[in-house]
């Protein structure tokens, strides 16, 4: 077997291209286009998203076999979250279309992976935040690229750094969501040693849409721009049997009676800060027991019933006691699409929540499958995690930017200023009170992005806006400047780590990014963010 691949030189121009000049067919080629690799990809250059066809796959990874004559060339993509350098499958080039075809139906005679495949890796599918919306999330995005076929079954092909997970329930969202099922790279890999896979239709390139690739706007990838956030929510959950949340397309307090308010807990409340919290919540629920049957116009703001909750309990119901006559033929367990999971009865209980309270981290996350008209408050926490405590704390709110790529909620922050003191039961009283007059009142959706994040994240936009230099630093990801693109807003506002005068010692050499500092401190002061100097 030939497993020479021949070289190639990019020839990228414009933003949407087709890479290939597929050969014209004649009586003699009858099966040119189910046996030669084609490609076609849309978005800026350093931000591909490729579709190919007919692409080929053995132990030495992918590979395309095109004539001479299309000048076929493969562009550079990123395959997952926080890569910094570009991928691109091995070439081969045929002179004539019966060499081409020799070697596909004779030599290698692959097996052929019919429909649509989206392929990217996910190092930490552990973590549920971490597999939706810096695997699964940016790969659906890099499909609505190829409209419509992101309304299309697919199946997903998935390189985990820990391949074996057995608690790891995102594997099983993913399948789900798809459609088709799911392929582990590891698996292929062991079966490939001497036999070929050809992907009828493969989408790759979605590794600068991820939830911590940072964008000028500080958006999540695609939400806005593209529907994404929506389009991703409502698949979610019609591919897990649910009817999606209530549709409020122009105004919040559509189909609104008593508000449901979820405090989600978060890891980094502090055990002073879940009294506090629960004091709140006890605060809010006696008012309206108080008021629950009195009528509008004696109700000083809205009635809200909240409750405390911890995803980790909310837990599948199931309870099978019948005999369910498996066979040795089934591929799948019988009941596979009749029962729920684990993520299933999460989603139930996002579904019907009117306000969302949570700290960072992946609890936030979940914000993008509230319904249209919701508001997310966003309780902050302080940085460096595990040293909140210490004079060098800095107030952090982390993933506002998925707020902001949110259009159909509203976000809401914990004054900024204030979270050094800790969450306390007068102010998350305030946002909750907040929230549900903003719901009851009504605000138009879609929620203008910028106004759905927190001070510092405004101050990261206009940053970005006006020192062109810094924005391209840290949203392109050039190879060699990962500390640089590996950012978070609030270290960058707070002059911290590698943002730092003077820069940061991380993995045994200085590290220092550079930027407009006397504009960052304008803007700080724009902003009203409190500002105290200090280093780690």
């Amino acid at each position: 077997m030939d497993n020479s691949w021949s070289n190639f030189k990019s020839n990228d121009q414009s933003d949407r291209y087709v890479a290939s000049r597929a050969a014209s067919l004649s009586s003699s080629q009858p099966d040119l286009r189910s046996i030669v690799t084609t490609v076609e990809c849309i978005g800026p250059l350093y931000n591909q998203s490729c579709l190919y066809r007919n692409l080929y796959y053995t132990k030495g990874g992918f590979l395309a076999l095109s004539l001479k004559e299309s000048n076929l060339s493969l562009p550079g993509v990123r395959l997952e979250a926080l890569a910094t350098k570009d991928y691109r499958p091995n070439h081969r080039v045929f002179d004539t279309y019966e060499e081409l075809h020799q070697f596909v139906r004779f030599t290698i005679d692959p097996m052929v992976l019919s429909g649509l495949t989206v392929r990217f890796n996910q190092p930490w599918h552990g973590n549920i935040g971490h597999a939706l919306f810096d695997g699964l999330y940016p790969a659906y995005v890099a499909l609505i690229r190829f409209a419509p076929k992101h309304l299309q079954p697919f199946r997903v092909f998935v390189g985990f750094d820990n391949a074996k997970c057995n608690n790891c329930f995102s594997e099983d969202v993913y399948s789900r969501f798809a459609g088709i099922g799911l392929i582990k790279s590891n698996i292929i890999d062991s079966m490939v040693t001497n036999r070929w896979y050809v992907f009828e239709e493969l989408v790759i390139g979605s590794g600068m849409m991820c939830q911590r690739c940072i964008q000028s706007n500080y958006q999540l990838a695609g939400g806005v721009e593209l529907d994404g956030s929506r389009l991703f929510r409502d698949r979610m959950y019609k591919q897990h049997g649910l009817i999606p949340p209530d549709v409020r397309r122009n105004h919040s307090a559509e189909k609104r009676n008593l508000l449901n308010a979820y405090i989600i807990h978060n890891k980094r409340f502090t055990s002073e800060e879940q009294e506090e919290l629960k004091a709140a919540m006890d605060e809010i629920n006696n008012y309206t027991d108080k008021h629950i049957n009195k009528s509008i116009a004696d109700i000083p703001f809205p009635l809200v019933r909240v409750f405390y909750l911890d995803y980790r309990n909310v837990t599948a119901k199931n309870n099978i006691s019948i005999d369910i006559g498996s066979t040795k033929m089934d591929s799948r367990s019988p009941t596979y699409e009749l029962i729920d999971n684990n993520f299933i009865a999460q989603l139930r209980v996002v579904r019907n929540m009117d306000i969302h309270l949570t700290g960072p981290g992946t609890g936030q996350l979940y914000q993008t499958f509230l319904s249209d008209g919701s508001v997310n408050i966003n309780l902050g926490g302080m940085n460096p995690y595990k040293k909140e405590t210490t004079p060098i704390a800095y107030p952090s709110f982390l993933e506002q930017y998925v707020t902001s790529g949110t259009p159909y909620i509203k976000g809401l922050y914990y004054p900024i200023n204030k979270r050094r003191d800790g969450i306390k039961r007068t102010e998350v009283v305030k946002l909750i009170k907040q929230a549900a007059q903003l719901i009851i009142s009504g605000f138009s959706i879609p929620v203008n992005p910028k106004d759905n994040l927190a001070p510092d994240g405004q101050v990261f936009v206009d940053q970005c806006a006006n020192d062109k230099d810094f924005c391209t630093l840290v949203t392109i990801r050039k190879s060699g400047y990962f500390w640089c693109n590996n950012m978070w807003t609030e270290d960058l506002v707070h002059e911290r780590r590698q943002w730092a005068e003077g820069g940061f010692p991380m993995g045994g050499s200085n590290v220092s990014c550079l930027f407009n500092r006397t504009l960052l401190r304008s803007l700080r002061q724009k902003y009203n963010i409190e500002y105290r100097p200090g280093r780690e």
